[in-house]
């Protein structure tokens, strides 16, 4: 049996946290760019899916090969340590500058990783823009312009929608790379990770990594977005909803209620009269 007990995970969890605080910024931004390269190559997997079959759910079902890869592979998404880095911040083993300072550079990196790979693929897609965008590469322009001017428009009220749908988007990112801790085997870690990020994508919610590479792309092939309307509509509130979905609902729920005590001894029964 490869099962690893939620304990035990818990203690795996604070430890992968532990682990990521040893890396050098170097380490964090080449890990970073790597990972957001990785996922920006299963988005535009996923949208070439969607395409060529006209069903949303087609592409949600390819789409988690990259996180997939991701987990395997020991790179860094800022999404996920956003679940797992407080928790040695919470044992008191860091403090919160040196936390912030990991995210910036993760941050840094999935960001290079995922405009780099962007621009590549915009190249590919408009024969370096000899052609129109048609095809993935107006399902990008697309998407990229629902992510940003939609909630515009909608003002206050897009804020909020936008803050939430990340905050159930890494819920389930989180989930996915805590449900790899359960099992020891490289099957059983594709198979727990694949199920949550199947219900993130194939439901619409904000990932700030994947949006890190649909925007600045939609906008290199064309899409009518300024720079202001991708952060303030989307990148800062998407990714300050990832925090919060990513450490409460799956880093902090399961630490606290998983997390390694002192054994406790059971109370001795009550002894009962005799009749």
């Amino acid at each position: 049996m490869d099962y690893v007990k939620p304990a035990d995970v818990a203690a795996n969890m604070v430890n992968a946290g532990r682990s990521k605080f040893t890396l050098s910024p170097e380490d964090l931004i080449i890990r970073g760019g790597l990972a957001g390269a990785i996922l920006a190559a299963a988005t535009s997997l996923a949208l070439t899916a969607m395409v060529q079959t006209n069903q949303p759910l087609v592409g949600a079902l390819v789409f988690p090969v990259g996180l997939i890869l991701i987990v395997l592979l020991g790179l860094d998404l800022v999404t996920g340590s956003f679940g797992l880095l407080p928790l040695p911040w919470m044992e008191n083993e860091v403090g919160a500058g040196r936390m912030i300072g990991n995210w910036c550079y993760v941050f840094l990196g999935n960001l290079l990783g995922s405009v780099a790979y962007g621009a590549l693929l915009a190249i590919a897609l408009t024969n370096f823009g000899t052609a129109a965008p048609v095809g993935v590469a107006a399902k990008i322009i697309t998407i990229a312009q629902a992510k940003t001017t939609a909630y515009e428009a909608l003002g206050y009220a897009g804020q909020i929608t936008v803050f939430v749908k990340a905050v159930l988007c890494n819920w389930m990112v989180c989930l996915g790379i805590v449900a790899a801790m359960t099992t020891t085997s490289t099957i059983g870690k594709i198979a727990c990770a694949y199920m949550p990020i199947l219900i993130f994508f194939a439901q619409g919610f904000e990932h700030s990594v994947v949006n890190m590479f649909i925007i600045p792309t939609g906008m290199m092939m064309g899409a009518k977005i300024s720079i202001a309307e991708w952060w303030l509509w989307n990148q800062i509130p998407v990714t300050l909803g990832n925090l919060v979905g990513g450490f409460v609902f799956t880093g902090l729920a399961l630490y606290v209620t998983h997390r390694p005590r002192l054994a406790v001894p059971l109370a001795a029964p009550s002894a009962v009269p005799a009749e």
